[in-house]
């Protein structure tokens, strides 16, 4: 996977890089990789392979959704495209828990847009405030077309347990990542955001956690 250069991104990463709302944070990135494997991409490539089959192999349901879709080689291939993404977006990582069988949903542009209107709505009244003019969703519509052409794209988002998430590490109050994937074109781009609390970073709850010695019992009967 090689890290791609678009100045249309460019200006979306740089308002979505850090937005102080108070007590919370908002960051977001947007990543576009050509799915050309480089380095260590093949061996990762093959072992992820090898999981996924082994998976198929144990798996006594065959009409399950999961499962049919992964029958298909082709299907295959693009979870690992996506799963290498996630490893050059976060090469310091452990992603070992990663399944991707198990934590990507392919999904719709409907739904992520009811998503992102949810939960970037504080974000996008910045923007609006600090750019004017076509809204954040518009913007990044406009951008992801121009790099993957979204009518040709499929839509996967990653949906982690607890040990297969680098962004809850930073301790994300709430977090999502989609994928947009060009399979003619064999380009994925990456948009991670999430919401991080201010008060942990400035130490608030630890400070209203802590008590002089024996402060804690003034008020219980002993």
């Amino acid at each position: 996977m090689k890290f791609l250069e678009y100045t249309p991104l460019d200006r979306i990463n740089d308002f979505l890089r850090e937005i102080n709302l108070g007590e919370r944070t908002i960051e977001g990135s947007l990543e576009a990789y050509s799915c050309k494997h480089t380095g260590t991409d093949k061996r990762l490539s093959l072992s992820l392979e090898n999981e996924i089959l082994d998976y198929l192999g144990k798996s006594s349901d065959t009409d399950s959704s999961p499962v049919e879709f992964l029958l298909s080689r082709s299907s295959r291939k693009t979870l690992i495209y996506l799963v290498l993404t996630l490893y050059h977006m976060y090469p310091d990582y452990d992603l070992s828990a990663v399944k991707a069988h198990q934590f990507f949903t392919e999904e719709s542009w409907d739904t992520f847009k009811q998503i992102f209107e949810t939960y970037m709505l504080e974000a996008s009244k910045e923007w609006i405030e600090t750019y004017g003019g076509s809204s954040l969703l518009e913007t990044l519509y406009k951008a992801l077309d121009e790099v993957v052409n979204l009518s040709e794209c499929e839509i996967y988002s990653y949906n982690p347990d607890s040990d297969a998430d680098p962004l809850l590490e930073k301790g994300a109050i709430w977090s999502f990542s989609f994928f947009f994937y060009n399979r003619k074109l064999k380009r994925v781009v990456s948009f991670s955001f999430c919401c991080l609390s201010n008060l942990v970073g400035d130490g608030f709850l630890a400070d209203n956690l802590c008590y002089e010695d024996g402060e804690i019992f003034d008020n219980m009967d002993m």
